[in-house]
């Protein structure tokens, strides 16, 4: 007798769940991309074979964000953390301040390191709450910023404390916009000519970990200052069409192939639709169930790509973890400073998969609450 085993579904924050059918095309050319007879991970990264699946990723990356002429587009190494310090290195030559706001624990972090490697003051422009008690987003009209600062730093959406911004906030009056958008990039349209630089790790919504994408507006890159050393300076990488070192090919190669499915989902316009209901249903299970589930988050600031929730005891948490595991409703554990569950339903999070998560949780109540 065969068992039937339950499909998984991977709630990871990231490195996070990809779309099966690109992990099936990845199956296919892993000996042989291409009837080149190299896999990717074995070609180098300037032959003609692997310029051409940079090129094309870039060119499907900027039709799927309609990234304007003037903004250059990268793939480099050292994930989104690395941008903390490579934004002030490069775009605060001849600038004494940038603005800094704080709205979780990545936006926090950010705002640790950003001044390590610059004499900038690194302001704190706006604050979101206590150290892991973020339960709002201060409204970019309260923001302390100077129009003359170099550029203000935010995270549009916080994976641990799972808050984002809704209403992405607007540059009017403000110095250029250095945003992280590493756990929703793709997710929603938006609108790229509001943002100095946008950096995203690909490890959450499109790809493996090992490459970050960068999209800069071209005049910035003149404050990239030569005392910058090359492979931390991004008018170096432009200048080198992004060869100033070895890329990370194969993650390149894979958020190639998301961003084709992307496309072949109708878009992003179509993911938005799917995100908003998928985030509706399982914000509507945690308010429905008389308080057996809870949210702190305020409505408004609730994230549609990294659900949080509890029970009202850290027991029963565990309880659910575990026994969520063996229902192939996988790393659904919190983050390690917050406790409680994580659903990270970000675009290949099928709509089945959080319909499970519900069923799940209406079991486990009717058992434990």
């Amino acid at each position: 007798m065969t068992i039937q085993m339950p499909s998984i579904y991977n709630f990871s924050a990231g490195p996070a769940i990809l779309p099966e059918s690109v992990l099936r095309i990845a199956q296919t050319e892993m000996f042989d991309y291409n009837g080149t007879g190299f896999s990717v991970m074995t070609m180098s990264h300037r032959s003609d074979v692997f310029m051409s699946i940079l090129y094309h990723a870039e060119q499907d990356l900027r039709q799927l964000l309609n990234i304007p002429d003037n903004y250059k587009v990268l793939f480099l190494q050292g994930g989104a953390s690395a941008q903390f310090n490579m934004t002030v290195m490069n775009l605060c030559n001849g600038f004494d301040r940038v603005d800094s706001v704080v709205t979780g624990n990545w936006s926090r972090i950010a705002h640790s390191q950003m001044g390590k490697l610059s004499d900038a003051n690194i302001h704190l422009a706006a604050h979101g709450g206590d150290l892991y008690d973020y339960t709002d987003l201060p409204s970019p009209e309260t923001w302390d910023v100077s129009p003359n600062s170099a550029f203000v730093h935010y995270v549009i959406n916080e994976t641990v404390h799972g808050l984002q911004y809704r209403d992405i906030p607007k540059p009017d009056g403000m110095p250029p916009v250095v945003c992280d958008m590493s756990s929703e990039i793709l997710s929603r349209p938006i609108n790229v000519a509001d943002f100095g630089l946008i950096y995203a790790g690909a490890q959450k919504n499109i790809g493996p970990s090992g490459t970050t994408i960068i999209i800069i507006r071209e005049d910035l890159l003149d404050r990239c200052s030569d005392r910058v050393p090359d492979v931390w300076n991004y008018k170096s990488h432009v200048e080198r069409q992004g060869m100033y070192n070895t890329p990370a090919t194969y993650p390149i190669y894979i958020s190639g192939l998301v961003f084709r499915w992307l496309q072949s989902q109708g878009g992003i316009a179509q993911m938005q639709t799917i995100n908003a209901l998928k985030a509706k249903i399982l914000y509507d299970a945690i308010d429905n169930s008389g308080g057996f589930y809870i949210n702190k988050v305020k409505p408004r600031a609730r994230s549609q790509m990294n659900v949080i929730f509890h029970t009202a005891r850290p027991e029963l948490d565990e309880l659910f973890a575990e026994e969520s595991t063996t229902r192939g409703l996988r790393l659904l554990r919190g983050y390690k400073s917050m406790g409680g569950m994580r659903a990270s339903i970000y675009n290949a999070m099928p709509l089945q998969g959080v319909e499970a998560l519900i069923e799940f949780m209406q079991e486990f109540q009717k058992r434990y609450g």
